[in-house]
């Protein structure tokens, strides 16, 4: 078991003054999937003339905020204390791939979390053949699915270099597989498109990772990061878990979950539609602190103010 206390610091600088703007929020921790929310605060700067919560299709949460008055910067604070309780499974008593694979071309569930949403297209990933052959290498019907998605991921991690700089939000599967690069959202979509081309469901994951510092050294405030990795679908038995081809593991106690799609698309943390001129300046800031631990040293002092809850 795992308690962590979460901090997310989300902040926009206009080049002008924006006279009105609507935008969707999705951080705000979930409840289930082995994880329970003991506390949660949202703080928004401006403040919103309208602020309405929605659950979505998928079960996420969306804060859905209208700032109808002139201003030059956003600036969104989240605060939450999660308990995570997700130990690793005997991933060798999971169904086997072809056995998953025949219960999802069965399945009628068309819910939220039924395994037919993840089998197809979303707005940014679509099965890919090419990965599906790449990934199917390691892998034979009689394989148990846990064991065979922790391997995969594992190959991934291996086999493609982390950089960040050399993709953006809209980058294609293929461009990836290609460049052998990308950070966690390139290799998460990789990894799905890959097993929706073998049959087997797969959907993209966003949330937080605890990063530990050095050996010896202090955690810095802000070193975590919002992540994204990927959950299989076991079976109507096992449901899904989560695995992380960024870092070849099983998402575990150090991974809390926000939202589930079937790709960035539908869990971007925020989303909106204003009208400026000029570039925009962002600022996002994670601090992922398990209770307990002492206090972080700040990073960057001087960063952006925000809200306090």
């Amino acid at each position: 078991m795992s308690r962590y206390d979460i901090r997310l610091e989300i902040g926009y600088s206009y080049p002008g003054f924006v006279r009105d703007a609507r935008h969707i929020l999705r951080i705000a921790p979930r409840a289930g999937a082995g994880q329970s929310v003991e506390r949660f605060r949202l703080a928004i700067l401006p403040e919103p003339s309208e602020h309405v919560i929605e659950g979505d299709f998928f079960g996420n949460r969306g804060d859905h905020v209208l700032i109808d008055h002139p201003h030059e910067a956003l600036r969104v604070e989240m605060r939450a204390r999660v308990d995570v309780r997700r130990p690793l499974p005997e991933l060798g008593g999971s169904l086997s791939v072809g056995a998953v694979v025949a219960e999802a071309a069965r399945s009628r569930d068309s819910e939220g979390e039924g395994p037919l949403q993840f089998l197809g297209s979303g707005r940014l990933v679509a099965p890919s053949d090419a990965v599906a052959a790449y990934l199917g290498e390691r892998l034979t019907p009689d394989m148990p699915i846990g064991e065979a998605a922790l391997a995969l991921s594992r190959r991934i991690q291996a086999e493609f270099r982390f950089q960040a700089g050399v993709t953006t939000i809209s980058t294609r599967v293929e461009e990836t597989f290609a460049l052998r690069r990308g950070v966690c959202q390139d290799f998460s979509h990789l990894m799905i498109a890959g097993l929706r081309g073998l049959g087997l469901p797969a959907a993209y994951a966003s949330g937080f990772l605890r990063t530990e510092p050095p050996p010896g050294q202090p955690r810095l405030e802000g070193a975590d990061a919002m992540h994204a990795w990927v959950e299989v679908w076991t079976g109507a038995a096992g449901g899904w878990l989560g695995f992380d081809p960024t870092n070849g593991c099983f998402a575990g106690e150090d991974h809390v979950l926000v939202a589930r799609g079937r790709d960035y698309a539908d869990v971007a943390p925020i989303d909106g539609v204003l009208m400026t001129s000029g570039p925009q300046r962002h600022h996002h800031a994670v601090d992922m602190v398990p209770i307990g631990d002492e206090a972080p040293v700040p990073a960057r002092p001087g960063r952006p103010a925000v809200a306090s809850p």
